[in-house]
């Protein structure tokens, strides 16, 4: 590991360089990559194959200023923090190197004296961030409360109102932006993706002439493989974008009659008695405070008898606060909130639903993140010509580090099934065991 003498000759007399200021962070642990900074100072072992460069002062104001991933952000996505070694479309690897090689210590308040010197006062004053980065959640909550019909509409315009281009490059044909489910560990993205909606198909039991509401629908994936099948089925997204497309997706297959997405919030439909509702990817938009109405209002949808899937991502326990991080809150899901699958189940069971069956499929959705970084790799030009470098540098950052997420746990993907029971405890007649095939 270079050492604080060897980059003491690249600091002004006295202060010490970006370079040591990094390795006291490290807390003396070995880099897995090369530092590089715009003071000429440098960390690390020099032929390593993954680096980071900071080229510019201004990404030192955002470190400084919101130490942790938000200050990273904030200097990745200006172009003050350049990873090397790695495509922008996909560090993974780098952010895998960091997260198992490096343990960032608060050092002691002398040598917090020293560093705060060494960078200057003037980077401790907070500028302006990003232009892709969503207001703070105060400022929010100034303009309107949390998950009124507004706010979620805003929240999901920022984040799936992107480009339908954009997304059709690094979702694939199927535009499907949840977790897939692989049939095998070789299968494609898009065979996994098919998978998916089969498997969700056959735990609600749905048959032609069935009728489905499917809830955040996006693209209406779920919606037009029911109808395919010979189902009605109803979808709703608060996404203009994602409902235009998917009523032309309905129109080009042919599926007028049986498939129809909505542009509008899940809590204005008015039908009900539906033989089966889906939600797969809403729960983490509506709020954990929100989960009594939104169960509540699921099962008033639902006939006696009928099945609800809820498929959303979660975390690992039931503890932690349900608010996301800087990154993920201010760049990818403004709102966004998380809970223990524990906590899913139970407030399905305290509106009167039965939970027959629950699975976690976070194995996938890691597999699902690489093949869609895949994707926009593969595409990344074109990408950046549609959305801007910035905005294609947020995807990329996210789906790698979602990736890294679920492969360790931090996060996972749950699948609950539950029924409406009749007034006696009768289910409808479902079969004893498990009744679709893994």
């Amino acid at each position: 590991m270079t050492t604080f003498r060897e980059n003491t000759a690249h600091a002004p007399s006295g202060r010490l360089s970006l370079a040591e200021i990094l390795e006291i962070f490290a807390a003396g642990g070995e880099l897995p990559l090369k530092f590089t900074a715009y003071d000429g100072s440098s960390a690390g072992p020099e032929d390593a194959e993954l680096g980071l460069a900071l080229l510019h002062p201004r990404g030192t104001t955002y470190l400084a200023t919101a130490p942790g991933d938000l200050g990273l952000a904030r200097a990745y996505v200006s172009g003050d923090l350049e990873p090397q070694g790695v495509h922008p479309a996909d560090p993974y690897e780098l952010l895998k190197a960091l997260a198992e090689k490096l343990d960032f210590k608060r050092p002691p308040p002398r040598v917090l004296f020293d560093i705060v010197r060494s960078i200057g006062v003037e980077h401790l004053k907070p500028i302006a961030p990003p232009p892709q980065e969503a207001l703070p959640r105060w400022r929010r909550i100034a303009e309107g409360l949390r998950h009124t019909k507004k706010r979620d509409a805003d929240a999901i315009h920022h984040h799936y109102d992107v480009s339908n281009t954009f997304y059709e490059w690094v979702l694939g044909p199927s535009m499907t932006y949840t977790c897939a489910c692989y049939p095998t560990a070789e299968a494609t993205l898009e065979e996994a993706q098919d998978n998916k909606y089969r498997l969700v198909f056959e735990k609600l039991r749905l048959q032609p002439g069935d009728r489905l509401l499917d809830v955040g629908c996006g693209w209406g994936g779920m919606v037009r493989y029911a109808a395919r099948h010979g189902v009605k089925a109803i979808g709703v997204t608060l996404s203009g974008e994602q409902a235009a497309w998917a009523q032309k997706a309905i129109a080009h297959e042919g599926l007028a009659d049986l498939a129809e997405v909505r542009h509008g919030d899940y809590r204005s439909i008015l039908e009900s008695g539906f033989d089966a509702v889906s939600s797969i990817g809403l729960t983490e938009h509506i709020g954990v405070t929100n989960y009594p109405s939104y169960f509540r209002f699921l099962q008033s949808k639902l006939r006696t008898g009928g099945l609800l899937l809820n498929h959303c991502i979660t975390r690992p326990d039931n503890k932690a606060g349900p608010s996301a991080g800087g990154f993920i809150d201010r760049y990818v899901f403004p709102d966004g909130e998380l809970t223990g699958s524990g906590r899913i189940i139970a407030e399905a069971q305290d509106v009167g639903l039965e939970v027959v069956h629950e699975e976690n499929l976070r194995h996938h959705y890691a597999m699902t993140l690489r093949d869609w970084c895949r994707n926009l790799v593969e595409h990344w030009d074109a990408a950046v010509e549609e959305v801007g470098l910035p905005t294609a540098k947020v995807w990329g950052l996210y789906m790698a580090g979602s990736r890294l997420g679920f492969e360790t746990n931090v996060v996972q993907l749950h699948q609950v099934l539950a029924v409406k029971l009749d007034a006696r405890g009768g289910d409808g007649g479902l079969p004893l065991r498990p009744w679709w095939t893994a």
